[in-house]
């Protein structure tokens, strides 16, 4: 039996990088997946998005495990239409046991407009608060929220931009600052309803977030078309550990401990899966 048989599992940036492959994940252990992506570009981030297709393509490798997958798409922005989307989901597969708030964007440049804070915010902060909010009414004891942060949240400090992240970037550092006060906070209300909420904050992981110009860019300010191979001495110098980045399945494998009852009596978690980089960077 796989360690969350029979559960079912709400995602957000579901359509590829670290949202499908906690999907994919969970659903090898038993879940159930209700999946769900914006499907569109925001033009302040400066690479491209989740699409339908690549949601789609989510759900395939969902149903190849056997399990059921519901794809939706919905703008965690707008808590109503996040809210409807949860909702359906949860008619056709019967229940709510896990929601994982993965969707975000990384608008990095200092060439990014000041709106680029505030972009960042609405989607990485407001958008996780309403998926959570939206799921709330489903969730029963034993119910787990998971929330996917980020160790730039360690990092940022007051009046600082390393390496040039621009407005957005920096909005991006304090977006996931905030899901780890927010967990501080939240945890103890839900803990009485045996409700668990955690947060997951990984290191670089190689995901389109990572690998786009803009973002190469930032660790090769001195090149003005940077490709991978310039940027990733850079990545690695981020980590204690030799190397530049983990891989999405590595972030899925402490979701899924979290999802299971293996964590039970875990919550108010900030859970590091980043190769030593807090201990190496943290203020």
């Amino acid at each position: 039996m796989g360690r969350v048989e029979g559960k079912v599992v709400v995602i957000t940036g579901a359509a590829r990088g670290q949202g499908r492959s906690h999907a994919v994940r969970l659903a090898e252990e038993g879940a159930d997946i209700i999946a769900i992506d914006l499907g569109e570009d925001i033009e302040v981030v400066g690479y491209p998005l989740g699409t339908a297709e690549e949601l789609a393509e989510t759900a395939r490798l969902v149903e190849k495990t056997g399990r059921r997958v519901v794809t939706k798409l919905a703008d965690t922005r707008d808590r109503a239409a996040l809210r409807q989307a949860i909702d359906e989901g949860v008619a056709q597969l019967g229940r709510l046991d896990v929601v994982v708030a993965n969707a975000a964007i990384g608008p990095v440049g200092a060439d990014r407009p000041l709106t680029a804070f505030a972009d960042a915010v609405d989607v990485n902060l407001s958008g996780t608060l309403n998926t959570v909010h939206a799921a709330l009414p489903h969730l029963q004891e034993g119910a787990s929220v998971i929330l996917i942060g980020s160790a730039a949240a360690y990092f940022a400090a007051y009046g600082s931009d390393p390496g040039g992240m621009g407005p957005g970037g920096i909005g991006y550092a304090f977006t996931k600052q905030m899901l780890g006060h927010y967990v501080n906070w939240f945890a103890p209300f839900l803990a009485p309803q045996g409700l668990r909420i955690n947060v997951v904050h990984p290191t670089n992981v190689n995901t389109p977030m990572l690998h786009n110009e803009a973002m190469y860019k930032v660790f090769r300010p001195d090149l003005e078309h940077p490709v991978a191979q310039d940027a990733e001495p850079g990545f690695s110098m981020v980590q204690a550990l030799p190397i530049p980045y983990v891989e999405p399945i590595d972030v899925s494998h402490a979701v899924a401990y979290l999802a299971s009852d293996e964590s039970r009596f875990v919550t108010g978690t900030q859970l590091r899966v980043d190769g030593g980089a807090v201990v190496k960077n943290g203020k």
